[in-house]
């Protein structure tokens, strides 16, 4: 008898040849032909998890491709570390960034601004207020971001491998008490 459950979560996840469909990603197939890729269990899905929550912090459009190449070294589960990625949205950015920002602020002994104003688009002299935006929260981050992603990855891990734990011993126990 089959977790039904179980069952139907995995088969929400696309599977390599939905995933190589398409024109742009078919030359890159051939790469990704590894059944370690593909397959899922508790220790790759966690650390698939925690390929994600780590490269969800990179910037902008990036996310996705930086989980890929990880995983893709890591030989982990690429569906799972690509989608653990989506974290990270126009919501959830911009206070990650705030975090990331104070976490490397104090790290590095900086007085953290209140607020994160970037300059405003209209004002004659944007490129150079820019700049200085830039260089004044840029150290800060490049510290914070890479602490708080791995911060979340190791969170991750540990959350996907306890909660495979305990729904392993729970299925143990409801086949023990049909059985009798």
């Amino acid at each position: 008898m089959t977790d039904t459950k179980h069952t139907s979560w995995r088969s929400r996840l696309p599977d390599r040849e939905q995933i190589f469909a398409s024109r742009w990603s078919k030359p890159f197939a051939p790469l990704f032909d590894k059944p370690y890729f593909w397959t899922l269990n508790r220790r790759q899905a966690a650390l698939s998890v925690a390929v994600g929550m780590f490269c969800g912090l990179m910037p902008g459009p990036t996310q996705m491709l930086t989980a890929l190449i990880a995983a893709y070294f890591l030989r982990t589960n690429l569906p799972v570390a690509v989608f653990t990625t989506l974290y990270t949205n126009p919501i959830t950015y911009m206070p990650l960034y705030y975090t990331a920002y104070k976490i490397g602020s104090a790290l590095l002994g900086v007085k953290a601004a209140a607020t994160l104003e970037f300059p405003a688009w209209r004002s004659g002299n944007f490129l150079t207020e820019s700049w200085a935006w830039l260089i004044g929260a840029g150290k800060p981050l490049l510290v914070g971001v890479p602490i708080l992603g791995s911060v979340l990855a190791v969170a991750g891990y540990l959350a996907v491998l306890t909660i495979w734990r305990l729904r392993t011993a729970r299925l143990w126990q409801k086949r023990k008490a049909r059985r009798g």
